[in-house]
C-alpha cells in the first residue's frame, strides 16, 4: 500500500471518529452540557471543547513543518490551537465548531501531504514517532472522548447514539 492511500485512510478513520463525536454530542440536550458525573470530572461542555481543542492541535503540530510536541507545554499548545473553543458553553456553536475544525484539519493533515507524515515528529515524552503514527495517537484519543460522552449520555437516562444507530433508531 502506498503513503499516499495511508494518509487518506488515517484522514478517514479521523472523520468517522469525528462523525461519532458529533453524533454523542447532538445526543445530549442543550441544557445538560453542564453535566458532570462527579465534581472532579469535565462537563460536557469542557469535554467537547477538549476534544476540539487537541483535535486541532493534532492537526497543526502534525502539519507544520517544525512541528514538534515539546516545542512548548501542552498547555500553551491548547491555548494556542483552541481559543476559538475556550469558554463556548453553547451547544450548536460546540456542533459547528466540531465540523469545522475538523474540516480544516483533514484539509491541513491532506497539504502536508504523505511523504511529510512520514517523516518523524517529537512526541510529548520526548521520543520520536512517524506524524501518521502519532495521527493514529490522536484518533484513539478522540475515540476515547466519544465513549465517555457515550457513558455521561447513560449517566443521564440517554440512550447513547452508536446505540441508538445499532438498533435502528
Amino acid at each position: 500500500m502506498d503513503a499516499a492511500r495511508l494518509l487518506e485512510e488515517a484522514v478517514e478513520a479521523w472523520g468517522y471518529v469525528r462523525a461519532g463525536v458529533v453524533d454523542e454530542v447532538r445526543n445530549v440536550p442543550a441544557d445538560r452540557f453542564g453535566f458532570r458525573p462527579a465534581p472532579e470530572s469535565r462537563s460536557v461542555a469542557e469535554l467537547v471543547r477538549h476534544v476540539i481543542q487537541s483535535g486541532t492541535m493534532m492537526a497543526g503540530e502534525l502539519s507544520r513543518p517544525d512541528g514538534d510536541f515539546t516545542r512548548r507545554s501542552f498547555e500553551a499548545h491548547l491555548a494556542d490551537y483552541g481559543a476559538a473553543a475556550e469558554g463556548v458553553e453553547d451547544r450548536d456553536t460546540l456542533l459547528r465548531l466540531l465540523r469545522d475544525t475538523h474540516e480544516d484539519g483533514a484539509r491541513r493533515i491532506r497539504q502536508a501531504g504523505p511523504e511529510h507524515m512520514l517523516s518523524p515528529i517529537r512526541q510529548f515524552d520526548g521520543s520520536y514517532a512517524s506524524r501518521l503514527t502519532w495521527m493514529h495517537h490522536g484518533i484513539g484519543h478522540e475515540e476515547y472522548h466519544r465513549g465517555q460522552l457515550a457513558l455521561y449520555a447513560r449517566l443521564m437516562g440517554l440512550v447513547p447514539a452508536l446505540t441508538q444507530r445499532i438498533r435502528g433508531g
